[in-house]
């Protein structure tokens, strides 16, 4: 409002009240993002142009609701912003321009999405362009190669130890910021933060098995290979550093983190 751009909240689409102030806009063009509701018949008609999505991820791959955190935790090395018409159906209308950047084997979920967010913006803004000079050209998705990025639950969250060790740190770096990788630890749920993965190829014991827990090095057995954890938080408290974390909550080799307290 500070900038004089009307602003419409309305509790359901189908409100009269808000289909009137809608047309009364007499918008040229629609754009949605982060948005998680169908748009009806009647917003999708609204705009002279039509309406059109930025959306965070390599469409058809991972529509949906959280595309980005659901890239990180499979481990997929890229991901990018597609600009794509709006239609009644889930993140599925004709695209009209990608963006694609690298996803590094250690950045989290929202290092990604901030990035994204940046280009995406530049995306749309020459997409637009493109639109006012008809020079846009559409694209049909493939639907037979689409994927689903379904919504975050804290249940997501849980560590399973006997999965791979690169399975969990995915996990780990792909649910931070929220709602984040947890476990249970001498009866404490144990947020976990960051974690990196090592050549210890001798390290080896039950997954969950606390194998080293000195300084710096808080390394655990999982089902395939180690994991070192590097930031932690006991809920309730600040994340720590290993170090820190070590000091204040002492764990030995032996120790087990558990799925269940």
């Amino acid at each position: 409002m500070a900038a004089g751009v009307p602003l419409l909240q309305p509790a359901r689409l189908k409100d009269d009240s808000f289909l009137a102030a809608l047309a009364a806009l007499r918008a040229d063009l629609g754009v949605v993002a982060a948005y998680g509701k169908i748009l009806t018949d009647e917003v999708l008609a609204a705009p002279r142009l039509g309406m059109i999505n930025v959306h965070a991820s390599l469409l058809p791959r991972y529509r949906g609701a959280a595309p980005v955190h659901r890239a990180v935790m499979a481990g997929e090395t890229e991901s990018g912003v597609t600009i794509m018409r709006v239609v009644k159906a889930l993140d599925a209308g004709p695209m009209l321009a990608k963006v694609t950047r690298v996803i590094g084997p250690d950045e989290t979920s929202d290092e990604v999405e901030r990035d994204l967010a940046s280009r995406g913006a530049d995306l749309l803004v020459a997409t637009i362009e493109a639109l006012a000079e008809d020079r846009a050209r559409e694209t049909s998705q493939i639907d037979s190669e689409a994927t689903y990025a379904h919504r975050l639950t804290k249940e997501d969250g849980l560590v399973h130890w006997d999965c791979p060790a690169v399975d969990i740190h995915n996990q780990i770096r792909g649910l931070h910021p929220w709602p984040h990788a947890f476990s249970f630890a001498r009866g404490q749920r144990v947020i976990l933060h960051r974690s990196a993965l090592g050549s210890w190829s001798d390290a080896t014991g039950v997954p969950g098995t606390v194998l080293e827990a000195a300084g710096d090095r808080l390394i655990v057995a999982t089902g395939a290979g180690p994991l070192q954890l590097l930031v932690m938080q006991v809920e309730g408290k600040r994340p720590l550093a290993a170090r820190d974390f070590l000091a204040g909550h002492p764990l030995m080799p032996g120790d087990r983190f558990t799925s269940a307290p």
